[in-house]
């Protein structure tokens, strides 16, 4: 079943705590938890800091996705371990006394705890992780070269404990096992590509950067029909993410360089909509629409940015059929993708794309 969980947390040690000034921070934290594929979930959690150390405020906003996987292992009580990434910002003066620091680091999270069940839809968990960050101080505001003072932390340790809320979406429950499904479902596996050939000002104001991107894309029809179209659940994993941009950028992401440079990443998209109308014809029309994060081994868009990014996909198109078991998938996209201001420099992009996939069958063969 889904998972909704918050409570409070307690980080290690202060961003700027050097040695003789450690002091930890305290939190909120939050998660949306997918349902399971073989105990395996996806997850998104953010989470938020604050405090005072060494005459600087600390404000902390993270933002993570990844997999959770789960077992129970005595009587009710489930075991989880799970491993996250995304990105982690902060305000600019930070530093010690003050000084200003960069605003935006790729974090990564990998740890684990316990869900106690109180009914059939609560629990309460514990939970303890290891974080990571890179974050270092830059020279001024106006000349943003990092630099790390000795001893500034990078490695940190959390704990979590708050509570798990299951909705009532069915018979799932922490106290009762999902029945099992009847009958094959309706699903496909798209293989897919998409490469940008421009760029709109829909969502956002960026140009000069130019992304491609292959992966798997999952559908499986979850919500029976609307205006004649199935419905079915969408999600997708990138493995290869690569941006090219301009090597200089301003604080908006406009190139201030003749010369390029490229960014590789990953991108997760665990929320989705597809809409496709002639379910089992020769030709499908369809639609998608898709949601998640986007990161990258650098600051994508501008310098000044940030490492990961929230994305949102519309596509439009058609499946042709090519036998009982396969299809071909062609259409154009919109690929956006910004980091919602978690810092202040938030320039963002609209792709203008085109797609291409191999779709395989899941379930029964169309026409069966």
């Amino acid at each position: 079943p889904f998972q909704i969980s918050g409570g409070y947390t307690r980080l290690s040690n202060s961003f700027n705590g050097l040695p003789g000034s450690q002091n930890g921070l305290n939190g909120w934290d939050s998660s949306v938890t997918l349902p399971a594929w073989r105990e395996l979930h996806v997850k998104i959690e953010v989470s938020r800091y604050s405090g005072t150390n060494l005459g600087a405020q600390q404000q902390i906003l993270s933002i993570m996705g990844g997999g959770q996987y789960e077992r129970t292992l005595f009587h009710r009580e489930q075991w989880f371990a799970e491993a996250l990434f995304g990105d982690v910002g902060m305000n600019r003066y930070w530093g010690p006394n003050g000084l200003p620091g960069e605003s935006a680091s790729f974090t990564t999270l990998l740890g684990g705890g316990l869900d106690t069940p109180l009914g059939r839809h609560f629990a309460i968990r514990v939970q303890g992780d290891y974080r990571y960050e890179n974050l270092a101080l830059i020279q001024a505001v106006n000349h943003t070269v990092p630099y790390r003072v000795p001893g500034l932390p990078e490695n940190f340790a959390s704990f979590s404990t708050g509570l798990v809320w299951v909705p009532r979406l069915g018979s799932s429950s922490f106290t009762q096992a999902p029945q099992t499904q009847r009958g094959p479902v309706e699903g496909d596996l798209q293989i897919e590509d998409l490469n940008s050939f421009g760029h709109f000002h829909i969502f956002a104001n960026s140009w000069w950067s130019y992304l491609h991107v292959a992966g798997v894309e999952y559908d499986r029809h979850s919500w029976g029909r609307f205006i004649g179209a199935r419905m079915d659940y969408a999600a997708e994993v990138l493995p290869v993410v690569v941006l090219k941009q301009p090597s200089k950028t301003d604080v908006w992401g406009n190139k201030r360089s003749s010369t390029f440079t490229t960014l590789y990443g990953f991108g997760l998209s665990p929320g989705g909509l597809r809409m496709m109308w002639r379910d089992g014809k020769a030709w499908k029309p369809y639609y998608t629409v898709k949601g998640g994060l986007i990161g990258f081994n650098r600051k994508a868009i501008s310098q000044y940015a940030s490492y990961m990014d929230f994305s949102l996909q519309q596509s439009i198109g058609v499946q042709l059929r090519l036998n009982g078991r396969w299809d071909a998938r062609a259409g154009v996209s919109d690929f956006h993708f910004s980091n919602a201001f978690i810092v202040p420099s938030n320039p963002g992009i609209d792709e203008m794309s085109y797609n291409a996939a191999l779709s395989f069958h899941l379930g029964r063969p169309p026409g069966e």
